[in-house]
């Protein structure tokens, strides 16, 4: 099964216009842009993306939050419940 949607982009543009948190909420950080520097990783479990999502609608293990994390060097990727 495919799916296409052709007016995406202007889609979320409009909705986000409609939005009104997105009218009133700023970016805050007040400093210039820089150029991205790239993560390198020589050797598996040499560098970690960790991020943490939540709270969440509570599951039935009373997990709240999601613990994601991503080994940079093989693309391996783990997500596990917290509470």
């Amino acid at each position: 099964m495919v799916y296409y949607w052709p007016t995406m982009v202007k889609d979320c543009i409009d909705y986000a216009k409609r939005c009104q948190a997105c009218q009133f909420h700023d970016n805050l950080i007040q400093q210039p842009p820089e150029p991205l520097h790239p993560t390198v990783a020589s050797w598996p479990f040499d560098a970690w993306g960790l991020d943490v999502l939540g709270p969440i609608t509570k599951s039935s293990g009373c997990h709240l939050y999601i613990l994601a994390a991503t080994d940079y060097f093989s693309k391996w990727a783990e997500a596990v419940p917290l509470k």
